[in-house]
């Protein structure tokens, strides 16, 4: 099953099931403040959804859920780590990312005056679909209510530009986390063996799976709720392989007019032009 919201002809914000192709959606009921939140009940309404059905194309795609918590891992690939001349971590790198930079697909990420060096970064996103605190291995499965695609806009400039390495102000920038445009339930997922892929402006910039995560995800939920309650609607960003633009030689920065389009298996493609702020 796949899980959106969205805004209705009426300008109404709704929840609604998504079909396989990504093409038409049908109707579920109203949003609530958080969006679509991924716990069993709220699968349940998906299933049962009776309402209208839309074409995709004649209504607006939002992002699916807004968390409370965005907790991003870094370095989670091996191929990237080395592309970025770092060593393995021992333990996940964590960061958090403002819920401000939140956006859905299709909306324009803006690109600050200040920022030379914007950069993407495909990652599959775990959403949370019950509290989740000090889980086993069990319970950190169980925990998870969905996955979906994102994006984590990474402003090189700002995150670099101290020996500290500036992380929540570059990766917190408004616009810089798109997210979407579905929820896909866990249940039939093999969370271990999840392809993604980055493709700018046509070109194919990033392909990987989760299978060659240094963490996996079960270990990520473990350690992250370890004195942090996880709560319905979270999301983690599990991390990014390696051909991130700021890697390459020469750097391929994202420009004026380019689209970013980060497909993640079982989800679909999450879709975001790109501008500069005057």
């Amino acid at each position: 099953m796949k899980a959106v919201r969205f805004t209705d002809p009426s300008g109404n914000t709704r929840i609604g099931a998504l079909d396989e192709g990504g093409e038409a959606v049908r109707d579920a009921g109203p949003s609530g403040p958080q969006g679509f939140v991924p716990t069993a009940e709220a699968w349940e309404q998906i299933k049962a959804a009776t309402g209208p059905e839309y074409r995709v194309g004649d209504i607006r795609l939002l992002a699916p859920v807004e968390p409370r918590k965005i907790l991003a891992i870094g370095l989670n690939y091996r191929d990237h780590a080395e592309e970025s001349n770092l060593e393995i971590p021992p333990v996940p790198v964590v960061f958090a990312i403002l819920p401000t930079a939140l956006i859905g697909p299709e909306d324009t990420i803006v690109v600050p005056r200040e920022e030379t060096r914007p950069d993407y970064e495909c990652e599959v996103a775990v959403v949370i679909g019950r509290r989740t605190y000090r889980a086993d291995r069990a319970t950190a499965r169980a925990a998870v209510g969905g996955i979906s695609a994102f994006n984590d806009v990474s402003g090189r400039r700002a995150q670099l530009e101290t020996p500290q390495r500036q992380w929540t102000l570059g990766k917190g920038f408004d616009t810089f986390a798109p997210l979407g445009p579905c929820i896909r339930s866990a249940d039939d997922i093999d969370l271990a063996n999840i392809s993604l892929r980055t493709t700018l402006s046509g070109e194919v910039m990033q392909q990987s799976n989760t299978r060659h995560l240094i963490f996996p995800v079960e270990d990520l939920i473990i350690y992250l709720s370890q004195g942090i309650t996880l709560e319905p609607g979270d999301v983690i960003a599990t991390g990014t392989p390696s051909g991130v633009g700021d890697s390459r030689q020469p750097p391929r920065y994202l420009r004026e007019g380019d689209v970013v389009e980060v497909w993640v298996e079982g989800v679909g493609t999450l879709r975001n032009p790109v501008t500069f702020e005057r």
